[in-house]
């Protein structure tokens, strides 16, 4: 399997089988290199000064990198992917220790921006469900306003992929919102679980409960018994 190139720097590979070096034997190698088809241990590519810097903090890489007259690319071959996949660099040690420094100079910083992003997007959610559950109302007047609110949250909750996050969802579009709506009266005012924990297939338990969900609409278009 052929090694990835990388644009800069030499490529020092985790391998799947134990490697003895060609050069000085030495074994079995828990990284290599790869030369002329043959493994090297790191002492005999000249990288043995290096050290490992796992993949996960990427502010981390980047400023050791920046900082490294001599650096490789780590990686290993994934069998179930077919393909190398990186698995951290390798980098000098004066160089990894001067990154520490700066990324713990500015942890505190990036922390506290963390913390305003957190209250933007809390600050956004909240106006976009208020505006999500207007909008219920507005179609649905017959839906009492709690309903609506709790309808709205759930379509709306960030990173759970429902329609309230949809294109159509963030667009407030009638028939976004109507979906949401009718997902709720589905799951929460018809057998329509309990249909599906006996086995029922989905498309047979949706038909049974077809003409609850339409009740349900009707009367909540029109402002009816559940008119608050």
């Amino acid at each position: 399997m052929a090694v990835p190139l990388v644009r800069t720097g030499p490529v020092v590979i985790q391998p799947l089988k134990r490697r003895r070096c060609a050069e000085c034997r030495g074994g079995p190698l828990t990284l290599l290199v790869l030369e002329g088809g043959q493994p090297r241990c790191l002492d005999c590519a000249d990288l043995g000064h290096l050290v490992h810097l796992p993949r996960g903090d990427t502010a981390l890489t980047r400023r050791a990198r920046e900082g490294s007259a001599l650096s490789a690319v780590v990686v290993r071959f994934n069998r179930r992917k077919g393909r190398y996949e990186r698995q951290g660099v390798l980098v000098e040690e004066a160089a990894l220790a001067r990154a520490e420094e700066r990324c713990l100079a500015d942890a505190d910083a990036r922390a506290r921006r963390r913390a305003r992003d957190a209250v933007r997007r809390a600050e956004h959610d909240v106006r976009f469900v208020a505006a999500f559950a207007a909008e219920i109302r507005r179609l649905f007047p017959g839906c009492p306003p709690d309903r609506a609110r709790d309808i709205a949250a759930h379509a709306g909750a960030r990173g759970s992929g429902r329609v309230g996050r949809s294109a159509a969802g963030r667009a407030l579009t009638p028939t976004a919102v109507t979906a949401a709506v009718i997902a709720a009266v589905r799951h929460t005012d018809t057998e329509y679980d309990g249909l599906l924990m006996r086995g029922v297939p989905r498309g047979e338990a949706r038909r049974a409960i077809a003409g609850a969900v339409a009740e349900r609409l009707r009367e909540w278009e029109g402002a009816g018994p559940g008119h608050t």
